[in-house]
């Protein structure tokens, strides 16, 4: 990360207040956390009734405030110090921070940056307001294992040592009982198609390579004896200097994707036809007929699982292996997967509140030290995961 971004003015002092955006399937107890850590918490949804509705259902009533949010009834709430939250979809996520910077606000999500984000990081950084992204389960959570990997693996290696190394980093929300289909839909079908659509680039056998199909690179994947199916997702590439491997070791694979499973690409044979297709009207109609077909309802509860993984083989022969596991399953009060996203979005706006984290950019937990603390925190905070290393 530049100095550019990173460098701040004097850092703007939290007020206690946080005004947490939307209420949708991500918000879980994470919210609830936070209401015992604010000064003061605003929940906004698209009606006042809504967001009371929402508080209810999390056992809040009375401990936040319902707001209908529109954008200028959020710029006239707000104060300088105050912390924006925002749960609604990504794309709308560059107004929310521009209000913020507007009002000398910190602001966080748990979303990729993206560039209309990252265009306003410079504004945010000068006027001392920490931007907080990335800070969920995916992106967020493995990052917290990426980096805690590679300081151990260092450790045990050398970041100096020349070295071979594999690291993959896979996630899903899977059903926790599998159905024919081996998927529900929990959320906006649409976007899980889209994201089928998109090319996906990754490092295999040392050289960086593009899936036009992602599904067409879906391999078998084994964890504790279970089979599941992975596929690699988005730009894998970039999160090389992101996760700041060392320059001696040369990545032989190096894949963040996502995990299906067992069955998945055999099953979903029919929807890939229709994606190679590339008919959008036609698209954007499966993905209701799908979502109708195959929903998450109440007496369903979903699984996520999150597996990282770094092996690291130097010249000289040294080894060392890791691997970080997380696998959760709903309950009837809440899913596993608005546990997993709400909770580390949480604990990032305590450390913006409580002034730990700098003006200008983070991307959930960006050093190993804090790694560290981070995934100690989760820990004791219900989200649960095992860690497991060889040399």
């Amino acid at each position: 990360m530049t100095d550019a971004v990173r460098a701040g003015g004097d850092a703007v002092p939290a007020s206690g207040t946080v005004h947490w955006i939307g209420a949708g399937l991500s918000t879980g107890s994470g919210l609830a956390a936070l209401c015992g850590t604010a000064d003061r918490l605003l929940l906004w949804h698209r009606t006042e009734e809504r967001a009371e509705r929402a508080l209810a259902d999390l056992g809040l009533t009375g401990r936040a405030e319902p707001r209908a949010h529109t954008l200028p009834a959020l710029e006239a709430a707000l104060a300088p110090g105050d912390v924006v939250v925002s749960m609604l979809p990504a794309p709308e996520h560059a107004a929310l921070l521009a209000t913020a910077i507007a009002r000398q606000a910190h602001f966080a999500c748990s979303s990729y940056v993206s560039d209309a984000v990252l265009d306003l990081i410079p504004a945010a950084g000068a006027a001392g307001l920490t931007v907080l992204t990335e800070a969920g389960l995916d992106p967020g959570i493995d990052h917290l294992f990426a980096h805690s990997l590679i300081a151990r693996a260092e450790q045990a290696v050398g970041a100096g040592i020349a070295a071979s190394c594999t690291l993959t980093s896979y996630c899903g929300g899977i059903p926790a009982v599998p159905n024919d289909f081996r998927y529900r839909f929990s959320w906006a079908p649409a976007g899980v198609l889209n994201a089928l659509r998109a090319p996906a680039r990754y490092i295999e056998d040392g050289a960086e390579t593009t899936a036009a199909r992602p599904w067409e690179a879906t391999r078998p994947h084994v964890i504790d004896d279970e089979t599941f199916e992975v596929y690699p997702n988005r730009d894998s590439v970039p999160f090389v200097e992101q996760y700041a491997l060392p320059a001696a070791w040369k990545p032989r694979t190096f894949v963040r994707g996502t995990l299906r499973l067992d069955g998945w690409l055999t099953a979903w044979a029919p929807v890939f036809a229709e994606l190679e297709r590339g008919d959008d009207e036609r698209i954007s109609a499966l993905a209701r007929e799908l979502a109708a077909a195959h929903p998450t309802t109440e007496a369903d509860r979903d699984r996520v699982v999150l597996a990282v993984s770094l092996d690291v083989t130097g010249g000289s022969g040294e080894t060392w292996s890791g691997r970080y596991l997380l696998d959760a399953v709903g309950t009837a009060e809440e899913s596993a997967m608005a546990r997993c996203v709400s909770r580390p979005l949480a604990l990032g706006v305590r450390h913006i509140l409580d002034g730990s984290l700098p003006p200008g950019l983070s991307r959930a937990a960006e050093t190993a030290n804090r790694s560290e603390e981070w995934l100690t925190e989760l820990a004791g905070e219900g989200v649960g995961f095992t860690f497991r290393s060889e040399e």
